[in-house]
């Protein structure tokens, strides 16, 4: 497998599954496929026995995979990284390659899907949350209504914190070399007058640590701030010129513009590997 394949795998299972709470409890039609059940539901992909990834695990006879899983607890969705020894229901990819490829719509290729038979219920409910979200990740333009304009405004905001986070820890070389020479900063995203849309990246000495919400112990070091959940989705989408959208205050840097940069170019990793 590829380091690409390795970096593409972290930010699927490690950033982009977890939206799935968020659209659990933010969007009422995800939410009630969920409502009054409970079980455990994990996504993996077998690896490369040649390869030792960072976040592989062992699993059945011996099988190495890397994955994520998640708590269905009365229709809560609580995640967790790694692998569950017994999960209700798994979806088993046959390789890295596969996984990625499905999570960015490269590949119709379904997974290999096991206790679905036993837990209908649940399986349908996760189908419809990955549909869900992969709509929402993979619109082209701003949904009409405001409402959902602020949700998928809200997931890239995660996405893209924790995207860059996996990055880090995942070893990827312009995002390590990047957080190794940083001392303690926070770098955040909001939209003003949403505070709800919030997230932030504390980097610090080559550690990485991705929040949702508002970092409030101190002012951060960088915000890309952005006047309205259209505006963001204006440049989170690239439907919007930066340098017009900065002109006509629909995205304020708050910090120096060097350090904006060097975000924006990280985000655009992030987003090159979940497309």
């Amino acid at each position: 497998m590829s380091d690409d394949e390795v970096y593409a795998s972290r930010i699927f299972l490690n950033a982009a599954l977890p939206l799935l709470k968020v659209l659990a409890e933010d969007k009422p039609s995800v939410g009630k496929g969920f409502a009054g059940k409970s079980g455990v539901v994990q996504v993996s992909a077998r690896l490369d026995a040649t390869r030792s990834d960072a976040g592989a695990d062992k699993a059945g006879a011996g099988v190495a995979k890397a994955g994520t899983h998640f708590y269905v607890e009365e229709g809560r969705l609580r995640f967790k990284k790694g692998l569950h020894e017994s999960p209700d229901i798994e979806l088993e990819f046959p390789s890295l390659a596969g996984l990625n490829g499905f999570f960015s719509g490269k590949s119709k290729k379904l997974p290999k899907i096991k206790g679905g038979l036993r837990h209908p219920g649940l399986l349908v409910a996760t189908f419809k949350a990955l549909l869900a979200m992969a709509a929402a990740l993979g619109a082209k333009t701003p949904p009409a209504d405001p409402a959902d304009q602020a949700l998928v405004v809200k997931m890239y905001f995660y996405l893209l914190s924790s995207g860059i986070s996996q990055l880090n820890k995942a070893g990827h070389p312009a995002v390590s070399k990047w957080a190794k020479t940083s001392p303690d900063r926070v770098y955040a995203w909001e939209v003003e007058g949403f505070p709800e849309l919030s997230a932030y990246l504390r980097i610090k000495a080559g550690n990485s640590r991705a929040a949702r919400g508002v970092y409030e112990r101190s002012k951060p070091f960088f915000t890309m701030s952005f006047d309205s959940p259209k505006s963001a989705l204006g440049i989170l989408l690239s439907i919007d010129d930066m340098v017009e959208a900065t002109k006509a205050g629909r995205i304020i840097m708050k910090g120096a513009p060097e350090y904006g940069a060097a975000i924006g170019e990280h985000m655009q990793v992030v987003g090159g590997y979940a497309k």
